[in-house]
């Protein structure tokens, strides 16, 4: 009897421990993945575009009247202020025109004081019936080509005047030289080129959006935080000071379907000049936005899919809709919710249906990370200042 059941413990033995061993074997079959849970997020998406920069006035200066370059008192990149003198034509012509101008105005207002007495030595005479009326007419009419030939003169001396004067090229407003294509001594004709003055003391950022996107910032235009800008340089580094949008333009593209938006810069260290490039960076909060990483979605015939981790860890496969591409995120517009597990990573071997053991990846620490903004592509979004709860 204690031999039978020596040998029947024994054999219980050996089948828990084969048990045992199946179940080890079983275990270590399961593949191990990082799943994460998605969460409800807010965050904010910067939008960067293409702008083109340009000065509050940038304005030719021309010649006005032909002549020889004389003299050049500015040079280029110099700072000139309104009414300050940058270039002066030889003027010996003009003034030799205003002082035939102006002894043509003198003689024509004698011509008018004879004229005038005239007038009244004829005037006397009628009184006294010593000539007829018809002579104080003749003589009236006299009197009046008189007065008509002393306004052609004085036209003709402020003409002279003003052609003298555009011999002297000043400065229209307070702005910076550009370049100065001619040499002193140059023939300058009605109309050449000198100079250009541009206005930098701020400067224009212009921008097209997309009909989608110009919705949603009219949607935000209550709030004052929605017209700020920030402009990232052709270098990639950010520029110090903050931009407003002042205005949009009144109609969209019919080729492009965008709109154009113009936000104005301070410039105080006169960093920004007319005609540089860089990108606008236009803030979009969005509230309890779903994130999901990319690594963790895959494509099947143009669409996007996840695997969704269930109760049973069992994986399912889920098409999902996106919102947007973010440098390292997608953000979800259906298909997903906050709660949701997904595999992380190794999808190219996961498959529908299979059984995994879950490796949790907390999204905080994906998050953490966030990338800032960078000088990528026209319109692509970038993500920060992301807070989850």
């Amino acid at each position: 009897m204690l031999t039978a059941a020596l040998g029947s413990t024994l054999t219980g033995c050996d089948a828990q421990g084969g048990s045992s061993e199946q179940q080890t074997t079983a275990a270590a079959e399961v593949p191990v993945l990082p799943v994460t849970q998605l969460v409800a997020t807010d965050t904010v998406l910067y939008r960067k575009y293409v702008a083109d920069i340009q000065a509050l006035r940038n304005v030719e200066v021309r010649g006005r009247v032909p002549g020889f370059l004389e003299k050049i008192y500015v040079d280029e990149g110099q700072e000139v202020k309104q009414g300050q003198l940058l270039f002066r034509l030889n003027a010996q012509t003009y003034q030799t025109q205003l002082s035939k101008a102006r002894a043509a105005l003198a003689s024509a207002r004698a011509d008018a004081r004879v004229a005038q007495l005239e007038v009244g030595r004829v005037r006397l005479l009628v009184q006294n019936d010593i000539v007829s009326p018809s002579e104080l007419e003749v003589a009236q009419a006299r009197l009046q080509a008189a007065q008509s030939q002393v306004e052609q003169a004085r036209s003709a001396q402020t003409e002279a005047e003003l052609q003298l004067s555009y011999t002297e090229v000043r400065a229209p407003f307070d702005g910076i030289i550009d370049r100065i294509p001619l040499k002193a001594g140059s023939l300058v004709d009605d109309g050449t080129l000198l100079t250009t003055v541009s206005d930098i003391r701020a400067v224009y950022a212009y921008f097209t959006v997309s009909e989608g996107e110009y919705l949603t910032y009219q949607k935000r235009r209550a709030s004052r935080a929605a017209d700020e800008v920030h402009l990232v340089l052709a270098d990639g580094t950010s520029y110090p000071h903050a931009g407003r949008i002042e205005t949009i333009e009144s109609e969209f593209d019919a080729n492009t379907g965008s709109i154009a938006f113009r936000a104005r810069f301070q410039n105080p260290d006169k960093l920004l000049k007319h005609g540089a490039t860089g990108r606008v960076r236009l803030a979009n909060p969005v509230e309890n936005a779903v994130l999901l990483p990319q690594k963790a979605v895959f494509e099947l015939q143009d669409k996007n899919f996840v695997f969704v981790v269930d109760q049973h860890n069992r994986l399912r496969q889920t098409h999902f809709v996106p919102r947007t591409r973010l440098a390292h995120f997608y953000l979800v517009a259906s298909g997903l919710k906050p709660g949701d597990r997904v595999v992380y990573e190794g999808v190219q071997d996961a498959r529908d249906g299979m059984q995994i053991r879950p490796r949790p990846v907390a999204m905080d620490s994906l998050l953490a990370p966030a990338p800032q903004p960078r000088s990528g592509g026209g319109g692509a979004a970038t993500v920060a200042a992301v807070h989850a709860y």
